[in-house]
């Protein structure tokens, strides 16, 4: 047990990370750039 135990430890963290801090971020950037595009395309003006 103790030769799996610290991979499925390190998985577990490195998901744990992923999911509460890059994941939001990376569809934060994808969504912002998503909405500049649709507001130029209306001619609208964002900031």
């Amino acid at each position: 047990m103790k030769r799996i135990a610290a991979p499925m430890i390190g998985g577990l963290t490195t998901s744990f990370l992923l999911e509460l801090a890059v994941y939001p971020v990376i569809f934060f950037l994808w969504k912002s750039h998503v909405m500049r595009k649709e507001a130029r395309a209306e001619g609208k003006v964002l900031e």
